[in-house]
């Protein structure tokens, strides 16, 4: 339930601090009339989203066993490959946001013909990537928890992020969210690792990888994943009491790459916060 929930709140947050960057700056500029044009592609993009996530997760039940395992591998590699982009662009991007939006936003309405049309494909194009980045990830983390819990979570994740981005318009509250991005990225890269060795292990139910299935250690004395700090450890990060070498070496092969760039500075400097 705490994955789907932070995935979504900081999904959520980064897209509703778009939008509120895009409607602000629309207000202060006097081009409010074109607010319901932000409007607009908010909701075609929300409703995209929704239907493909729908879509995929409805027709997914009906493949064959070693077919739905090969599916939920290439969906977690998916969205291994979605969140390490996700995490990295943020860290990039928080510098300098809100100039590239609003020089966007000035480009899009410079044009004397088809104005509105291009501000609701600015804005459509900035929420569906947010969205389609969540679809991706929700279907990976719904299939290692297939209870009501996940769902819930997410729900309640992107309830959040829309009165957070509320409050950032209406209220006209400063944020630093420097750190809040910081150490959630931190957190993600965690989880993208323990989807990648959950990866593996779909592609070797499926068939298709047999090498180095020894296992690595055995904590079901010690950890079990039947206990609840083994089962909070399975949920958030994809802890598996008793995994093959190949898990493992996946896990690490991920992980510390990715934590080394993390940590590396960042070029340009410090980064700049990204409301405030």
């Amino acid at each position: 339930m705490f994955v789907p929930f932070l995935i979504m709140l900081r999904e959520g947050l980064e897209a509703a601090l778009i939008v509120s960057l895009i409607a602000g700056y629309l207000k202060k500029t006097g081009r409010g009339r074109w607010l319901k044009a932000v409007w607009a592609g908010v909701i075609s993009a929300a409703l995209l989203c929704l239907l493909l996530g729908i879509a995929i997760n409805e027709t997914t039940g009906e493949f064959p066993q070693k077919q739905q395992e090969l599916f939920e591998g290439i969906v977690a590699v998916l969205a291994v490959v979605i969140l390490t982009w996700m995490v990295f662009w943020m860290r990039k991007m928080s510098r300098s946001i809100k100039t590239q939006l609003e020089s966007a936003i000035d480009q899009a309405l410079s044009n004397t013909r088809g104005q509105g049309w291009a501000l609701v494909g600015m804005v459509f194009f900035a929420v569906a990537r947010e969205g389609l980045e969540s679809v991706f990830f929700l279907l990976a983390a719904f299939q290692q928890d297939v209870g009501i819990n996940a769902p819930i979570g997410a729900l309640l994740g992107l309830a959040c992020a829309i009165g957070l981005g509320m409050l950032m318009y209406y209220g006209g509250i400063r944020l630093r969210l420097e750190k809040f991005f910081k150490w959630t990225s931190l957190f993600i890269l965690f989880v993208a690792a323990g989807l990648a060795a959950s990866a593996v292990r779909a592609f070797h139910e499926a068939g298709l990888w047999n090498g180095f299935q020894n296992v690595a250690f055995d904590f079901s004395q010690t950890l079990s994943t039947h206990s609840l700090f083994g089962t909070l450890l399975e949920g958030m990060l994809g802890y598996q009491e008793a995994p093959s070498v190949s898990e493992v070496a996946v896990y690490l092969i991920y992980l510390l790459p990715a934590l080394l760039l993390f940590f590396l500075p960042a070029r340009g400097g410090r980064a700049a916060k990204v409301i405030g």
